[in-house]
């Protein structure tokens, strides 16, 4: 992936998708605007931290899920 943000996108869209979400049902358990779901999901856009935050919740993600690259070692 060449936008780090994708990975990220990625993380939240399949697991709204696991849990049976569509985009609208998670705007309105987080507060965040569809459209800033779907620049989010496709890894466009510079979403806040605050956002990340609001998003990852009502998923039941740990921010450090959502933001972790998992081509870095955990170790560095």
């Amino acid at each position: 992936m060449r936008n780090p943000l994708e990975k990220t996108g990625q993380t939240i869209r399949q697991r709204r998708e696991l849990l049976g979400l569509l985009q609208p049902q998670l705007s309105d358990l987080s507060g965040v605007s569809t459209r800033t779901i779907q620049l989010v999901e496709q890894g466009k856009g510079n979403p806040s931290l605050n956002t990340l935050i609001k998003l990852a919740d009502p998923l039941g993600l740990r921010l450090e899920l959502v933001l972790k690259d998992p081509s870095k070692n955990s170790n560095v």
